[in-house]
């Protein structure tokens, strides 16, 4: 086996993304984004007093993987729509265009994401696009 070299490592150099909307503005500027993220956090406290240790780890992964690296915490949250839009879930749809619009996303980066989930999953994507639209549509107002 090849030694790697070192820059093809992962960017070990990672830290919080700088968002420029707090979860508060968000909430205020949209009705759909409050539901969401209120319905969330509710659910998630359920979660967090059952103390489930591979649940952590997963939350844990989840977080890292976000982190600003090689690539800025935007791009990865634009990614993350993508492979949502193509899951066909709602809830991370919502997640993750909240966090692209509070990182600074532009509504046509945002759609133009959409766009590949809609090519790559094709038309059962159409009813979450709707949905991711009327989001995009609040958010962008």
């Amino acid at each position: 086996m090849l030694a790697e070299h070192p820059a093809e490592r992962p960017n070990q150099d990672r830290k919080e993304p700088t968002y420029l909307f707090s979860e508060k503005q968000v909430m205020e500027k949209s009705e759909i984004a409050r539901r969401f993220l209120d319905t969330r956090t509710r659910l998630n406290n359920n979660v967090d007093k059952a103390n489930n240790f591979l649940v952590k780890r997963f939350y844990n992964i989840d977080h890292n993987a976000y982190l600003e690296g090689a690539l800025p915490g935007k791009t990865k949250e634009l990614l993350g729509l993508v492979a949502s839009a193509c899951l066909r879930c709602d809830d991370c749809i919502f997640y993750h265009a909240i966090h692209a619009y509070r990182l600074g996303a532009t509504r046509a980066e945002q759609e133009e994401s959409l766009n590949v989930a809609l090519v790559v999953g094709g038309s059962i994507v159409v009813p979450h696009l709707r949905r991711a639209y009327e989001l995009l549509e609040e958010l962008y107002a």
